[in-house]
């Protein structure tokens, strides 16, 4: 491979969106096939959430924008349009990283004004998607929390997560850590279909096994639950049950959230691989993102 175009001074072509966020380079390897990494330097870490977005935490950290799990009801794709992306496939494919973020964090977290409140990891786009295998950001993330006295979540599908078990089992006794696992799909050949870059749902039960190993409780979101694909009795007994057998403490579940422009993508797939189920989703969302 070799690496002469991948430096700082070289011409790549970065949109606009990209330049006004820090960028430094844009990166492709043969271990990524078809994913480009766009490293960025940013110049904040904590992200306040709007008080009328009536979510449990006030605080979020993300590591990455976009995100290769490539899910095809992703609620986070409308934020890739910032950058000059579409919310389709360059969500999927250019997957932005914060490689100071640890250290901002660090910083941030010094301030005499920080008040140790909450911070979500995951609600915007996975910390332990592909990327990390590559960036290893979140030991870095998580050791600047737990130094601080800062108390955190993490919400994944990856499970690249076991690597930072240790790490997680040490921080909570001293902060108040929750851990929580994505799995909405039991059935192997759907899961393929809408969520091709995530680890398989078998793995993702080993995963919630591990956590439990650790001495760690685990919840798991089944979410979202999706019309006409995963929501028949036999599928949520299903997968409810497996979940429960794995050692799950907790679980949540909650229907598709479709907004624009996630629907118009979504709405594009499932007509083109349930065409039978492509009209019955239209009076679903008729009057607004939820169900």
């Amino acid at each position: 491979m070799r690496w002469d175009r991948q430096g700082v001074s070289v011409d790549d072509g970065a949109l606009p969106g990209l330049q006004r966020i820090g960028l430094v380079r844009s990166v492709r390897t043969p271990q990524f096939e078809g994913i480009t990494f766009h490293e960025v330097l940013c110049k904040s870490a904590l992200n306040k959430i709007p008080a009328a977005s009536m979510l449990p935490f006030q605080y979020t950290v993300n590591g990455y924008r976009g995100c290769s799990h490539a899910c095809r009801y992703c609620f986070a794709r409308p934020t890739h349009e910032y950058l000059e992306f579409d919310c389709g496939r360059d969500f999927d494919t250019q997957v932005v990283v914060k490689t100071n973020v640890a250290e901002v964090l660090r910083r941030e977290l010094r301030r005499p004004s920080w008040s140790r409140e909450t911070v979500a990891l995951g609600t915007n786009t996975d910390p332990y998607q592909r990327a990390e295998g590559r960036y290893a950001l979140m030991p870095g993330i998580i050791g600047a929390l737990t130094e601080s006295g800062t108390p955190f979540s993490v919400l994944t599908k990856g499970t690249l997560l076991r690597r930072d078990l240790p790490l997680l089992a040490e921080a909570v006794r001293h902060v108040d850590v929750s851990v929580a696992v994505s799995l909405a799909v039991g059935d192997p050949d759907l899961h393929s279909e809408v969520e091709p870059g995530t680890p398989t749902p078998q793995a993702r039960l080993g995963l919630i096994s591990a956590v439990r190993d650790t001495g760690l409780d685990c919840h798991v979101m089944v979410a979202p639950v999706l019309p006409g694909l995963t929501d028949s009795q036999d599928h949520l007994d299903d997968l409810l049950g497996r979940i429960a057998e794995a050692g799950a403490t907790s679980v949540t579940v909650f229907g598709l959230h479709l907004r624009r422009p996630t629907r118009r993508w979504f709405r594009d797939w499932l007509a083109r691989a349930h065409p039978d189920l492509a009209g019955e989703s239209r009076p679903l969302y008729r009057r607004a993102a939820h169900l």
